[in-house]
């Protein structure tokens, strides 16, 4: 973001009646505005509510922190909320309203105080940017609400969100991998694709059901290879660096999984199929983690359409197998 003097431009805000003219550079963003508005008029993120032109109510943290602001003349920024000394006179006066009618309640109120003065602001600010800033099913998928809820369980996963924020990842769209699609037979067997970084972040791709679409995968497997996606935002080739980094990041949501889970929660995500350890088996090509083998050329290949016509075959047996054995109560 430019800094020049000749390339600030003035941005009036309008708040409680008056009207406060800013200086921010010609690209700024929201969050640079927002964090303008906290400096010179004492209101925190927390408490803004900004109105800018042909543009919604915005509040923190912003779904796009690099929303461009864009002035043009006459611009007025509206802005809502109130100042930190506004919040703590109004907390101060609601405690003593509260120990006169209760005296009991003012220790309850109390709390509520300190608890709004620890909000960490700074890592709420970075959950906002260092993250997965779409999530997308596949629509003709069946069960796709399912598979939105998988993909947002892990954006927020305790670990990989840490992991995000310490080597500042941001992911344009986390989306899943139709399974047919990611699938390649030959003479020396099948071979998956478990995951695929399309220019180093832009992309996002994850196998999360079963071949036969009747379930999900492993949650702590799919986790491990979105830890191996996020790698190949720093390295493209399989290196030492990339193995190194790659590493670092597992072992740190490990971590950070392990510290921070509650009694009682599971850590496996099991719904039909079975998990698979993420291993290599010399499977990982251009930014893809591949099961199973490579998948080199060769006489006994089969082609795309062969592929989806065998796992079309592979479902309807399932669905045979499975109508068969219901009045057992068994399934594959």
């Amino acid at each position: 973001m430019s800094t020049d003097a000749q390339d600030l431009v003035s941005i009036t805000v309008a708040h409680l009646g008056k009207q406060h003219t800013l200086s921010l550079p010609k690209d700024a963003t929201i969050t640079d505005l927002s964090e303008a508005i906290n400096d010179e008029l004492n209101v925190p993120p927390a408490n803004q509510k900004i109105t800018i032109p042909k543009t919604p109510m915005l509040k923190f943290p912003f779904k796009d922190p690099n929303l461009p602001l864009s002035p043009t003349p006459g611009y007025i920024v509206k802005l809502m909320g109130s100042t930190a000394k506004e919040a703590a006179s109004i907390s101060t006066a609601q405690e003593e309203a509260s120990r006169r009618v209760n005296p009991r309640a003012g220790r309850s109120n109390q709390q509520k105080v300190s608890a709004y003065k620890t909000v960490d602001h700074k890592k709420a600010h970075e959950e906002a940017l260092y993250t997965f800033q779409t999530l997308k099913p596949l629509p003709y998928l069946p069960n796709p609400s399912k598979s939105l809820q998988f993909l947002e369980r892990l954006k927020n996963d305790v670990g990989i969100k840490k992991t995000m924020r310490d080597h500042q990842f941001t992911v344009g769209l986390l989306t899943e991998m139709n399974p047919v699609e990611h699938t390649q037979s030959n003479h020396e067997g099948t071979s998956r694709t478990l995951g695929l970084n399309r220019n180093q972040g832009e992309v996002i791709e994850l196998r999360l059901r079963t071949d036969a679409y009747d379930g999900y995968r492993d949650y702590k497997t799919i986790r491990n290879t979105l830890c191996h996606e996020l790698a190949h935002n720093v390295h493209g080739p399989h290196d030492r660096k990339f193995w190194d980094l790659c590493k670092q990041i597992e072992k740190e949501v490990d971590l950070a999984t392990s510290s921070g889970r509650t009694i009682g929660e599971r850590e496996e995500y099991y719904d039909g199929g079975h998990g698979e350890d993420v291993d290599d088996h010399g499977g990982w090509t251009g930014g893809e983690f591949v099961v199973g083998g490579s998948v080199a050329g060769g006489g006994g290949g089969l082609s795309r359409r062969e592929v989806l016509a065998k796992a079309a075959e592979e479902r309807m047996k399932r669905l045979r197998e499975q109508q068969g054995g219901e009045g057992s109560g068994t399934g594959s």
